[in-house]
């Protein structure tokens, strides 16, 4: 009976370890965070949503801040590394663009976020969301806004959402008011966007 007992103990102990649960955390600004909608509608929410009807051993943690820079970013960030990481999904950026903050300091800080996660989880998967902004900011300073997420991806060899809002920016049917948060249909194409590009790495 002892014997039969240690051996289930063993199975169980030996299926927990091969379906621990991993970790995907999103850090950006309210468009993370999922401004004007509930937490549970917010597309972190239902990336994780999709990942359980599919069986996979992951969470999702939202650490998105409304309102959040690249510099804010920076501040908080070893905070936030505290727990263990699988996937680290960086949006951030478009706080700056809006304001017309120098775009070298907002590359340099989402650089300084990248070098963060590599030397704290070397392991650790790290995908950026590419943004845009809005054209009234000069054709200049759009153009290399744009550029800027694509180049950053390139040189430290990490995964690129080509932009995060993809067929959901500019659609009145499917932003809030404000014209720059989506709503719950909104949310729910960017999840696709966004799990269009991590699900490989799952």
């Amino acid at each position: 009976m002892v014997g039969k007992l240690g051996l289930i103990i063993s199975f169980l102990l030996l299926f927990q370890a091969g379906n621990s649960t991993k970790t995907i955390l999103f850090y950006g600004d309210s468009l993370t965070a999922g401004l004007g909608v509930s937490p549970e509608e917010a597309f972190p929410a239902l990336i994780e949503k999709k990942l359980k009807q599919q069986g996979k051993p992951y969470k999702t943690i939202n650490a998105g801040l409304s309102g959040e820079t690249s510099a804010g970013g920076v501040s908080r960030l070893d905070w936030v590394l505290r727990q263990p990481i699988d996937v680290f999904v960086l949006e951030l950026g478009a706080n700056d663009g809006l304001r017309g903050l120098p775009l070298e300091q907002t590359q340099k800080n989402l650089q300084q976020i990248i070098d963060k996660v590599k030397t704290k989880y070397p392991k650790a998967k790290i995908v950026l969301a590419g943004m845009m902004v809005p054209p009234n900011l000069g054709p200049d300073y759009t153009a290399k806004f744009k550029k800027m997420y694509p180049d950053l991806a390139k040189k430290n060899n990490i995964t690129l959402i080509p932009f995060l809002l993809q067929d959901v920016a500019g659609n009145e049917k499917l932003n809030q008011a404000d014209g720059i948060h989506p709503n719950i249909d909104g949310h729910k194409i960017v999840a696709e966007n966004v799990y269009k590009v991590i699900q490989p790495l799952l």
